[in-house]
This record gives structure tokens, C-alpha cells and sequence, in this order.
């Protein structure tokens, strides 16, 4: 009797040191919720500080982000990257939608992937994951060996303010080098599923763009504009908050680039869908005039 009672007891002291702990890492969880918000709160606020203080600064990283800089130069910058990434995804579409029409018989309708999946889906995640992979990992890297290095710390001591200076310069320059780069990334995508429907699979290109022109709704184009941008606020405002609270030297900053680019990945992918469920979620807004 007394050997059961005492089994019990130390079960039921696991089970509360185990909702202990489950309500501490919930606490834990909250807390960094909290701690993001207001960092991407003071971020914001501080963009018309750090254009207005800091357009040097913010120049030179719009050039960094998008072309790169060192012996990578052009090649090495989001806009090879991206462009690379769009291209591929254009001409995947345009080869699924050809085999897969073609099963039916309406393999005319290619044009209408182009236009339809790409501005919709395929051509803002795809850039979504490029900025991620290329702006936000580096600017991860940057802000956290500033961080390791006691440059921020520096930087305060001498009087200017870190987050306007390191963190808002950066979200600014994203803001900034997306519009011309997923412009790119669009036309991209296009030209790559015109010239595999068209050259590689020999289909007419008056047919291909009867059916490319119909599909294409210049809403659709501006709506796409807009989620590039909230994505890449979001992976900005993400990845400067990681590196910014970088911690523990070296292994500390490949963190912080881990779970940034795990956490922006996912806003991505959330992004399209809360953007596709408000805004063709009710009826597929199809243009057929034209």
C-alpha cells in the first residue's frame, strides 16, 4: 500500500513538473511575441527617421540588395537569383499546363496558365522565397556579426540611435529594390512560358497570346504588386529582428539565420493564402473579355 501511494505521488510531482514546463515555454513563447511585435513596431515608425538621416546609407544597400557587391557582383545579387528562380517556375508551368491540357485536347488554353498561375500564385512565392533566401539571410548575417562584434553597441555609445541606422535603413532598401525586381521576375515568368509553349512545343504564337492576353487582368497584376510588398516587409522587419538579437558568437548568428528564414518562409506561404482566400476566394475572377 504504501508502495503504491509513494508511485503516485512521484507521478502526479512528474506530471506537474511536466505542466510546468509546458506553461513556462508557452510564457517563453508569448514573451517573443510580444518582444517581436514591438521591434517591428519601432522599425516602422523609424523609416521616415532613417530616409531622412540616413539616404546614403539607404542607397547603398538598394544597390547591395539587388545587384551584390564584391566579386559576386550582378551574379551573386537578388536579381540573378530571383530571375533564375522566376524563369525556371515560368517554364515548369508552361510544360505541366501543355502536358496536362494536351491530355484533354484544349492544350490551347496554355496561355491562360501563364497568366492565371503566375500572377497569382507561382511568380510572388517565388520571389517570396527568393527575397527570404537572398536579402533576408544576408541582412540576418550582417545585423548579427554587427551584433557579436559589439558594432551596435558602438554605435550607440556614440550617440546614433541602432534601430533607425542598422534595422529600418535595411527595411527601407527592401521596400525599395522589390518593385523593380519582381517587375523583373514577372516578365520573366511570361517570356519563359511563351518561349517553352511557343519554341520548345511549337504552338502558335497568336494562339498562345489570344489566351495569355484574355486571362491577364491588370487587378490581378496590381494585387500581386501588393503581396510582393507585404511579403517583403515581413521578411525584412523578420530577419532584421533575428539578427539583431543575435547571441552567442558565430554558431549564435547561423541561428538566428535558420530560424529567420524558417519563420519568413512560412509568412510567405501564409501571405499567399490569406491574400488568395480575400481576394478570389469568393469567385475566381475570371477575365474572359479581350
Amino acid at each position: 500500500m504504501i508502495e503504491v501511494t509513494l508511485s503516485d505521488s512521484l507521478a502526479q510531482i512528474g506530471k506537474f513538473g511536466r505542466t510546468r514546463a509546458r506553461v513556462a515555454r508557452t510564457s517563453r513563447s508569448i514573451d517573443d511575441v510580444g518582444r517581436q511585435a514591438v521591434f517591428f513596431a519601432r522599425a516602422i515608425a523609424h523609416i521616415p527617421w532613417a530616409i531622412r538621416k540616413h539616404p546614403k546609407e539607404v542607397l547603398r544597400l538598394v544597390a547591395e540588395i539587388s545587384m551584390g557587391t564584391g566579386a559576386l557582383a550582378v551574379i551573386g545579387g537578388t536579381v540573378a537569383v530571383v530571375g533564375f528562380l522566376t524563369l525556371a517556375s515560368g517554364g515548369t508551368i508552361a510544360i505541366q499546363g501543355f502536358s496536362s491540357l494536351g491530355n484533354i485536347g484544349v492544350e490551347a488554353l496554355t496561355g491562360f496558365f501563364s497568366a492565371f498561375i503566375n500572377v497569382r500564385i507561382a511568380a510572388p512565392v517565388i520571389a517570396g522565397i527568393g527575397l527570404s533566401a537572398t536579402i533576408g539571410a544576408g541582412s540576418t548575417a550582417q545585423i548579427g556579426a554587427m551584433r557579436i562584434s559589439e558594432e551596435i553597441d558602438a554605435l550607440e555609445s556614440m550617440a546614433i540611435s541602432s534601430v533607425p541606422y542598422v534595422v529600418s535603413t535595411r527595411v527601407t532598401a527592401g521596400m525599395i529594390a522589390i518593385l523593380p525586381l519582381y517587375s523583373l521576375a514577372l516578365v520573366g515568368s511570361f517570356l519563359a512560358g511563351r518561349f517553352t509553349t511557343v519554341v520548345l512545343f511549337g504552338q502558335s504564337s497568336g494562339l498562345y497570346d489570344h489566351y495569355f492576353t484574355t486571362f491577364l487582368d491588370p487587378v490581378d497584376v496590381a494585387w500581386s504588386f501588393v503581396q510582393v510588398l507585404v511579403m517583403a516587409l515581413l521578411v525584412m522587419l523578420i530577419h532584421t529582428y533575428y539578427g539583431y538579437n543575435a547571441s552567442g558568437g558565430p554558431s549564435g548568428v547561423g541561428t538566428a539565420v535558420g530560424r529567420g528564414v524558417r519563420l519568413s518562409l512560412i509568412c510567405v506561404v501564409a501571405v499567399t493564402l490569406l491574400v488568395s482566400l480575400a481576394l478570389y476566394g469568393g469567385s475566381g475572377n475570371f477575365n474572359l473579355s479581350g
